[in-house]
This record gives structure tokens, sequence and C-alpha cells, in this order.
């Protein structure tokens, strides 16, 4: 085992996982699942300006996150469930966008990732293996320009299935939902003391589907 104590500046959840795959039972099969989608149905905030820049300060509306592309990474080891155990990154390269009494044109680059830590449980029926899937982590919001990151705990859940193509290869296919949790009259996007605008929203929920491939070692 490594000195935790001499890691640095590694974050603690890569730890975490690290700790559980090194502790992992010796019939655990450790594999690496890359993966690429859409991403799709963010639901809408509602939202007031704040009085920055060119939005006055008693305009309300709507801001969602559009539709696009997504790609990202599984890490974990599988279960005698049988089942597995994973660590997930996804990342979104997308805009944020306002509607009703704000302009309909983007208002600023979005980054949005999501860092959950997660399950499957499989059932399979001879190659083809159907599962369910549920993940706990952080969704992480970075807009481009000057104002500030957000990042806010959310929960996935999803259906799949997987294609034994080989003993330690497979594809697999999802649809997966996150609901990512948003403190009602708060603020977002701050820069010091200014704020793009303050919300009345508690949920943020948005969709995936994906196709990827499984090596397991």
């Amino acid at each position: 085992m490594p000195d935790i104590k001499k890691a640095g500046n590694i974050p603690t959840s890569m730890l975490a996982v690290a700790s559980l795959l090194l502790s992992a039972p010796s019939f655990a099969e450790v594999y690496v699942a890359p993966f690429g989608g859409y991403s799709f149905g963010a639901s809408e905030f509602n939202i007031k300006s704040s009085g920055v820049g060119n939005l006055a300060s008693d305009e309300e509306g709507e801001l969602k996150v559009s539709e696009s592309a997504q790609y990202g990474v599984m890490l974990g080891f599988t279960t005698t469930d049988p089942g597995d155990i994973y660590l997930l990154y996804s990342h979104q390269s997308t805009e944020l966008r306002t509607g009703n009494n704000f302009s309909p044109s983007p208002i600023t680059d979005l980054d949005l990732d999501y860092l959950h830590l997660g399950g499957s449980l499989y059932f399979p029926k001879g190659d083809v293996k159907p599962y369910v899937t549920a993940s706990v982590g952080l969704t992480s919001m970075r807009p481009s320009g000057e104002y500030a990151n957000e990042t806010r705990f959310s929960m996935g859940f999803g259906v799949g299935v997987a294609y034994q193509v080989a003993p330690s290869f497979s594809v697999f296919a999802d649809a997966r939902g996150y609901a990512t949790f948003i403190s009602s009259d708060s603020t977002l996007f701050c820069n010091g003391g200014d704020c793009l605008w303050s919300i009345s929203s508690d949920i943020m929920w948005q969709g995936q589907v994906n196709l990827g491939l499984k090596l397991t070692f």
C-alpha cells in the first residue's frame, strides 16, 4: 500500500477508490470502460437578474444547459452479485442559454462534469447482460469568463445492456439520468460580491445516452 501521508495533492476521492481497488477480493476483475454519447433535456432554472452586465435587475426568466455530445470513462471492479462498483467521470462542453424575457442567444460557454461513485447490478442471459445502475457524487459547472465555478451534490440512475464479445471485452449501451441539487433562493455564478443571477430552482435534471467499451483485466 502506498503511504497516504506522502500522497501530496492527490484528491481524497481518488485515494478512496484506489483503496477499494487494492482491497477488492482476489476474484474481482478490474476494468476500464470509456464511453461517449449525448446529453439532453436539462431542466430549466427559474432566475432573476442580479443587475450585472446588460441584464436589468428586475428581469425574470429561465436558464438552461444546452444539449450536446459528451464523453467519459468508468474505472472499477466486478463483484459476484453479479455486478460492479465504479468511479465515473463524464465531461460535456456546452452553453448556458436563456429564454422568456431574456435574449434566446447563448450567454456563455460551459464545461459540465460529473464525478460519481456508483454500482451496477446485472441480470445475465447468456452473453447479453441487462443491468440497472445508481451513483452519487458531484456536478461541476465551469462557465467561461470571470465568474466562479459551481460544484453541487448530485445523484444518478440508469438502465442499460452489455454484450460479452470475449471473456475480457464487452460493449454496452445505457441511458442515465442525473439530478443535481441546487439550493433554492440562492445565487449562481458569482464573482466576489457580484452574481449574474438569483435562482429559485431546487434540482437540475439531465439525461444521457451512451455507447461504450469495457475491458477487464
